[in-house]
């Protein structure tokens, strides 16, 4: 960066955690200072009464958002415990013998992979589904997997790393046509794609509100009316006898408000901003991979995931930081061990390739000035880090 160029902060790391709105705070506000009673007082008080309205306020906002019934959202402190929910929950309810098979992609999010990893331990039998170099799932191989032991088969809607979006809904009929269950990670499609659970045919689907401009620690898990669930955390017969505590009454109202003003133009504003800043890359710097669907249209809005060759891309994620400008280099989640990405390897690529890949995700909160100052210093990063590298 010049001397005469002024240092501005860019956030590019929606895919991990994205700005609350403000309104969003000031409606929960109202839940944390006026109507903090606990919603199972219902039948005590009337402060009981208003905490419970405000639940149920969301749960009819998200049901209508999904095109599900209300009594079918179960409410959680995010997606990790949706998705443990939706593994050990039917897994918990299911231990006949007579279907003990888990079928999982090879690109979940750590929270599914642990999760059926620890099933393992408990003799259920896991199974990973192979992707092509794009990230789809190999549905001839899902199909190979399958049998009449399958319990359950999780595949997330779209990725959290390279953003590539499956065809959700003939997964879904794959996976029913063995008579298995099916749950799918709709985390990070969630308001950037339309979902209707009844089109997707998904039996169990999580969603989260800190990817949405909602605040951190509140999700929900759609559990299809009759399908064999038990609750992971005891404590209660709250959220339909399927999670034990109190409700987080603030969280879940800000998740509803959340949803509840999204609208189409917030997707198509971000995805411009990715277009924009994806065309700039390639104008100003040589040498790199888009990692993912080279189809847009089966990506999701605020995902641009790229490998910048004969470099390290934890170098590049320093250097930009110190010039203001937030990403992350492969997963958030392997950010801290240095490995390589479990998505890129299980996507065909090389560790080099897979060190060096940066995801940027813009939002509706970022602007065109700041993509370009974005390219700008990366233009100047690449160039300085190719030449120290030893890679020619």
């Amino acid at each position: 960066m010049s001397d005469t160029q002024k240092l501005m902060q860019v956030y590019l790391d929606n895919n991990a955690a994205t700005k609350v709105d403000e309104s969003v705070v000031e409606y929960m506000n109202k839940y944390h200072l006026e109507i903090y009673a606990v919603p199972s007082s219902q039948f005590s008080h009337t402060p009981g009464i208003h905490a419970k309205e405000g639940v149920d306020r969301a749960r009819q906002i998200i049901a209508n958002k999904i095109g599900s019934k209300e009594n079918e959202i179960v409410f959680t402190s995010g997606f990790a415990e949706s998705n443990n929910l939706a593994l050990k929950g039917v897994a918990q309810a299911n231990q006949d013998g007579k279907r003990n098979k888990i079928i999982v992609s090879s690109i979940e999010h750590f929270s599914v992979l642990h999760s059926a990893q620890r099933l393992s331990k408990n003799g259920y039998i896991v199974e990973l589904i192979n992707v092509n170099e794009e990230g789809f799932i190999d549905l001839e191989h899902l199909q190979t997997l399958l049998d009449d032991k399958t319990l359950l088969v999780s595949v997330m809607h779209a990725n959290h790393e390279v953003g590539t979006i499956q065809d959700i809904k003939t997964i879904s009929e794959i996976v029913h046509s063995k008579g298995a269950i099916f749950h799918t990670d709709c985390t990070y499609s969630f308001l950037q794609t339309d979902i209707d659970v009844n089109d997707l045919g998904a039996d169990l689907l999580t969603i989260s509100a800190d990817l949405v401009h909602g605040p951190k620690g509140v999700g929900a898990l759609y559990v299809r009316e009759g399908t064999k669930i038990e609750k992971i955390i005891d404590g209660g017969y709250q959220e339909n006898n399927l999670r034990g505590g109190p409700e987080n009454v603030a969280g879940i109202a800000g998740f509803g408000r959340a949803v509840e003003i999204y609208k189409d133009e917030h997707t198509e504003k971000t995805r411009q901003l990715r277009d924009y800043l994806y065309r700039r890359i390639k104008e100003e710097i040589q040498d790199i991979q888009l990692n993912g669907s080279s189809d847009f249209s089966k990506r999701i809005a605020n995902n641009l995931n790229i490998s910048f060759n004969r470099i390290e891309g934890e170098s590049v994620v320093l250097h930009l930081d110190m010039r203001g400008i937030a990403v992350i280099t492969g997963s958030a989640c392997f950010s801290r061990s240095l490995q390589a990405s479990h998505v890129l390897l299980a996507m065909g690529f090389t560790h080099e390739r897979a060190h060096g890949s940066i995801r940027f995700s813009p939002s509706r909160y970022n602007t065109e000035e700041e993509m370009e100052y974005t390219v700008q210093n990366l233009k100047e990063v690449v160039a300085k880090l190719r030449e120290l590298s030893p890679i020619k």
